[in-house]
């Protein structure tokens, strides 16, 4: 009578993940908690949207959201949840390939002849704590005689020890606007340098026209306000001012440089690449996912929210990203070269 009471009891469906209630049933609800926040970052992605608060803040570190998607297969896979395995497998695939290392630029033909070779450092010091010391801003410049250097959050002090500290013989052209805590900028350069109008924002963003031997090069700082939950709107914004920037010099020889507060995976730093027809250095030598904030992490962690924007008038020898003691960012210097394509 029992085995025939059980022959007739109805059996649980395979994909049911609530059969036998118990351990299974919680790996399933774990698993679908686990998948929320990295299927709406991966759908954004998708959509090429950063959509709002807490999307451009995650987007920011892609390549975490790997972690929570597998945690979750495998709690899936414990819980006999088909539809959980395919939902968790299909995230993966989807942040996988956006957060794949790849390489654009080391096949890309010389787009003319070389007419100049420009090194170029951009550098957050945060504060202007940076400056000094012997793995300081001051320092690094000294070992590696950029010819373009880019300084954000440059505060009066910063300022101040650039122009006693730093030679006027190496560095005769300079553009500085002082500003307290983050709102300070300078460019400095060895090539000759013409005023230009910059871009508008609440930290400083100079511009100005290199002159590089017999060709102009249009030099842009970049500094807009970081995607914080509140000032998502006001980083948009002045990303935005930096897109239409790029679409006006469209063209020409154009350098753009500083802490974008943005990385490839935000849908407004990649339509800047697209208004300008700009690439990223380091995207065009391999180091796409080289973190350079927070500094006190390492690759895959972090996010690369420094960058050096180039027209296709240059092409890429090298790219590295240098420690500096007391700042939260790494440096990026770049060896550029400028080519003649008239």
């Amino acid at each position: 009578m029992d085995s025939a009471i059980r022959a007739a009891a109805p059996a649980g469906e395979p994909d049911d993940p609530f059969r036998p209630s118990g351990g299974r049933r919680a790996c399933a609800w774990l698993a679908g908690l686990l998948l929320i926040v990295p299927s709406v970052v991966a759908g954004c992605r998708v959509a090429d949207t950063d959509a709002v608060t807490p999307v451009p803040q995650l987007l920011a570190f892609l390549p975490w959201l790997l972690a929570p998607a597998g945690a979750a297969l495998l709690l899936a896979l414990l819980a006999r949840w088909r539809t959980g395995v395919v939902w968790a497998v299909a995230v993966l695939a989807v942040t996988g390939w956006y957060v794949r290392p790849y390489d654009t630029g080391l096949t890309d033909a010389p787009p003319g002849p070389v007419v100049a070779r420009i090194e170029v450092l951009t550098s957050n010091v945060e504060f202007g704590n940076a400056t000094k010391g012997s793995k300081g801003l001051l320092a690094t410049i000294r070992r590696e005689q950029p010819d373009l250097v880019f300084v954000q959050e440059c505060d009066p002090g910063c300022a101040s020890a650039l122009a006693a500290e730093v030679s006027r013989t190496d560095y005769p052209y300079r553009n500085v606007v002082e500003g307290y805590a983050a709102a300070g900028s300078a460019i400095l350069s060895t090539f000759p340098l013409r005023p230009a109008p910059g871009i508008s924002g609440t930290l400083a963003m100079p511009g100005s026209v290199a002159v590089v031997g017999d060709r102009t090069v249009n030099l842009q700082l970049v500094h807009p306000l970081p995607p914080i939950p509140r000032g998502v709107d006001d980083w948009k914004r002045e990303l935005g001012r930096v897109r239409t920037y790029a679409a006006g010099v469209k063209g020409q020889p154009t350098l753009l440089a500083g802490d974008f507060n943005a990385t490839q995976d935000h849908a407004a730093f990649r339509r800047i690449l697209d208004a300008g027809d700009l690439r990223d250095s380091a995207t065009l030598v391999g180091a796409a996912r080289t973190p350079s904030w927070p500094a006190a992490v390492r690759r895959p962690l972090g996010a690369q929210i420094d960058h050096v924007l180039i027209s296709e008038d240059f092409s890429v020898r090298r790219a590295r990203f240098l420690d500096l003691a007391g700042t939260d960012h790494r440096s990026l210097l770049v060896d550029l070269e400028l080519h003649d394509v008239r």
